[in-house]
């Protein structure tokens, strides 16, 4: 299934210039797009293999339309954000041929007299819904999924097969947790009595927001007394861990095996690189964007770029690196003895 450039931008809005009648079946990249494709360019060091492309049709900004128009013969829409209106644009082209699963409940789900599966809902093969538990209008629970006693999915959200939603627990609307993610589980809390570990029970919840995305097998922990809060907007990549009683701020995006330790606040629009460590009980500001590795071992109070971790070398530079930064100590009390010695004897000569 296609759709014309122009019902295109009278959708998702944009400056068209060409003809409004070609159709286009779908987006895809500047060097694979063919003569029934739209493609875009957001990063002006393409413009070469823009200029090459043969998509129908190009998505650019203002500053490249210049440069485009004089060897580019498709048509163009010219908008403030290419990448932007790229991602708006294929999810308009999923929406064409997506296969959006019936209402009802598959004969072999489990589904508690009381709970409350709203008409719309769907709820996919083998699937569990326990006692009290709310599924929202629209919502898909796909084959195998488990939802807990009391737990809520808002209108619209969507569960891949495999999902398992604890007990009270909550996420609003529009939300899409991916197969093997688990929302709930205990926080690890335990006390200490003589060498052996007394298990805290952990009796607060997960509350997870509108608009957010979980990815395959990321775990978030329950609350040991408070909740575990997931403002709305967040976006959380593959195998993330969130300890019990986090607080992870609206529209913050972690990337991949983030793991973030238990009653960490986290603020709103941060991000966080593949594999960065976020120590418990930290605060961290809005607007903080944590580099691929990093360890955050204190609290960070200023917005800003942020990296911790050492660059690759070979093994033998670094054996030698990791000694001087082993002796890093006794230098710098040498040095702070020979600051004495030179302003001992600069006063003595003055």
């Amino acid at each position: 299934m296609g759709t014309r450039l122009g019902a295109l931008v009278e959708r998702l809005g944009g400056q068209l210039v060409g003809d409004e009648n070609l159709e286009v079946s779908g987006i895809a990249p500047l060097a694979d797009a063919g003569v029934s494709h739209i493609s875009f360019l957001s990063n002006s060091k393409l413009r070469a293999q823009a200029l090459q492309s043969k998509a129908a049709a190009l998505i650019v900004s203002a500053a490249d339309d210049d440069f485009i128009a004089a060897g580019y013969y498709g048509a163009r829409i010219v908008v403030p954000n290419p990448y932007v209106y790229f991602a708006r644009a294929a999810q308009y082209f999923e929406s064409l041929t997506a296969i959006v699963p019936a209402p009802g409940i598959h004969a072999s789900a489990v589904v508690a007299d009381s709970a409350q599966v709203a008409p719309t809902a769907h709820i996919g093969a083998r699937a569990v819904v326990e006692e009290g538990a709310v599924i929202g209008e629209g919502v898909v629970i796909g084959a195998g999924c488990y939802i807990g006693r009391e737990a809520v999915i808002g209108e619209g959200t969507q569960l891949f097969a495999n999902v398992t939603f604890h007990a009270r627990c909550q996420i609003g609307k529009r939300g899409i947790i991916h197969s093997g993610a688990v929302i709930g589980t205990d926080g690890f809390g335990f006390a200490n009595e003589g060498g052996v570990y007394i298990k805290i029970p952990q009796t607060g919840r997960v509350m997870i927001g509108d608009d957010v995305d979980i990815g395959a097998n990321t775990t978030i922990d329950r609350g040991a007394l408070a909740d575990t809060i997931i403002e709305d907007g967040v976006k959380l990549d593959n195998q993330i861990q969130i300890g019990h009683n986090c607080h992870i701020g609206a529209h913050t995006a972690m990337a991949g095996c983030v793991g973030v330790a238990g009653s960490a606040k986290i603020g709103k629009y941060c991000t966080f690189g593949g594999a960065a460590m976020v120590l418990g009980h930290l605060t961290i500001v809005d607007k903080v964007h944590v580099g691929s590795g990093s360890m955050v071992s204190r609290s960070i109070l200023e917005p800003g770029q942020y990296t911790g971790f050492y660059p690759l070398a070979k093994n033998a530079d670094w054996e030698k690196s990791a000694v001087i930064v082993r002796n890093l100590s006794a230098m710098r009390d040498k040095i702070r003895a020979l600051e004495k010695i030179i302003k001992t004897k600069t006063e003595d000569e003055s």
